[in-house]
């Protein structure tokens, strides 16, 4: 989620303090972990009419507008404030493209859910493959690991977001794609393997 160097508290006061090039850079270390989020929030009803990168843009753009407002003071409370904006961002986007103008509450409630579940999914990844052994910054191996995400095969993609930002269990993910549970959990395990296996030789 941020470079080696990255000082929050030093950017984030110098946002606070109208310093408006210290947002940016502050937001930017956030980057890869709003695109990890909103691809896996990107679902079949509006895959293809909507990129991750034009929604993280738009959240990034509201979190502009809105920092003065912001009355957290630490990372925790940051991240959860841009969460609930890529939130927001994610459900207008749904309720475009499938046709419903009006505010959904329970919409966003659901998929402020799946981007908690997530939330969970990267920083599990980013621990289990943040090792002594991979000799790259934490910023290059987040672009490493969103770089891998997209070179899976389709049906593993489909698996990890039914899993981990939908919470399906197996036997429902089966039914949904039309495959045995068995057949399911397989692809399942595989998918973690080779997202592991693409990061570190994506160097």
């Amino acid at each position: 989620m941020k470079t080696e160097n990255f000082d929050f508290e030093t950017l984030f006061n110098r946002a606070q303090s109208g310093d408006t090039a210290a947002l940016g850079d502050l937001l930017e270390n956030f980057r890869n972990y709003l695109l990890f989020l909103a691809r896996l929030q990107i679902d079949s009803r509006i895959c293809g009419k909507l990129d991750a990168s034009d929604v993280v843009q738009e959240t990034f753009l509201e979190a502009y507008q809105a920092f003065p407002n912001f009355r957290g003071g630490d990372e925790v409370t940051f991240l959860a404030w841009l969460r609930q904006i890529l939130v927001s961002t994610l459900a207008m986007a749904v309720r475009h493209y499938v046709g419903t103008k009006q505010r959904d509450v329970r919409l966003e409630r659901e998929i402020y859910v799946r981007v908690d579940q997530s939330s969970l999914f990267w920083n599990q990844l980013v621990s289990d493959i943040s090792t002594p052994s991979l000799k790259v910054s934490r910023k290059e191996m987040e672009a490493h690991l969103l770089r891998a995400m997209s070179q899976l095969p389709e049906h593993y993609q489909e698996v990890l977001r039914l899993r981990h930002s939908e919470g399906y269990p197996f036997q429902e993910i089966a039914r949904q794609m039309g495959r045995t549970v068995d057949s399911v959990q397989k692809i399942w395990v595989r998918a973690l393997a080779q997202l592991r296996d693409l990061v570190r030789t994506d160097e």
